[in-house]
């Protein structure tokens, strides 16, 4: 199929981006268009408009500070991939965007525009639920920070409404004495994922897990994290039964069957990938305490 017809504007700031958002209802901000484009090619969109945000300066940067990763609406995920900077402060961020897709995709796709469609399979939805992120949203009557648990509503749903343009996401740092990891299951390298996790492990000062979180991916209807900490909580991290933590986070999803796998399939896959991606944190989080 092909796209219903649209109109194509290309502003060259962000206050004509919001003119044109403000005077079409039905307009409908790109960016890099990865995840768009195949919604516009099967009609499940048809914008009036197209806003194309790519000759809009100042949005295509990473910051990471101490506090953590902000990274712009343009942002390929190719170029955060290679932001060692970036890493450093928060590990998820390469590891998750390792895992979308293909090369080609992450050449052109951007985060943010990824967090804004709001898909539950997408990886960085998940990662900025994860490490309790943020988005800067702009409108015509200023910016506002709007925290993960308020922006997702549903699959490819957000709380979003009105003329308003996402222009950035905010990661906050890796605390200390925490390690991450990062899995996931598909069909084939770069297609969806089947089921993914992403764990944090953060220990205390004698070397004994004091907290576990996760989030998983193409499981619920939107990202959700989960405290896994009760399985394990205060044993030393070596002696550690990450098993336990995988049969607890089975308890805690809900997930649904479709075509590609079925609920208690992805439930299974809930328990191995957390078993396994804990066992990988919890090194990196005693790789990071004794450092």
């Amino acid at each position: 199929m092909k796209p219903a017809p649209f109109r194509y504007a290309d502003p060259r700031s962000l206050d004509e981006a919001l003119d044109v958002l403000s005077a079409e209802a039905g307009a409908k901000v790109l960016a890099g268009g990865q995840s768009l484009l195949p919604l516009l090619a099967m009609r499940l969109a048809a914008p009036s408009t197209l806003v194309d945000l790519n000759r809009v300066p100042g949005l295509d940067a990473v910051e990471a500070t101490g506090d953590g990763v902000r990274v712009g609406a343009l942002v390929r995920h190719a170029h955060l991939l290679r932001d060692t900077a970036a890493a450093r402060v928060q590990p998820l961020l390469a590891r998750a965007t390792a895992n979308v897709a293909h090369p080609a995709i992450r050449n052109r796709g951007t985060t943010v525009g990824s967090i804004a469609h709001a898909d539950p399979s997408g990886e960085m939805t998940s990662v900025l639920a994860l490490t309790d992120g943020s988005v800067t949203v702009a409108t015509p009557g200023g910016r506002e920070t709007v925290g993960w648990r308020d922006l997702f509503v549903g699959p490819l749903e957000t709380s979003l409404s009105g003329p308003s343009v996402v222009v950035d996401a905010f990661f906050p740092a890796l605390a200390e004495r925490s390690g991450t990891a990062f899995a996931e299951i598909s069909r084939r390298k770069g297609d969806y994922a089947v089921c993914g996790a992403g764990v944090v492990v953060t220990l205390d000062g004698d070397r004994r897990v004091a907290a576990v979180r996760a989030s998983y991916i193409s499981v619920g209807l939107v990202p959700e994290v989960h405290d896994l900490t009760e399985a394990v909580a205060g044993k030393p991290v070596d002696g550690a039964d990450w098993a336990a933590a995988g049969a607890l986070a089975r308890t805690l999803v809900d997930p649904d069957g479709d075509i590609h796998a079925s609920a208690d399939y992805r439930r299974l896959l809930v328990g191995v990938l957390t078993e396994r991606t804990l066992a990988e944190a919890a090194a990196e989080a005693l790789e990071r305490t004794a450092a």
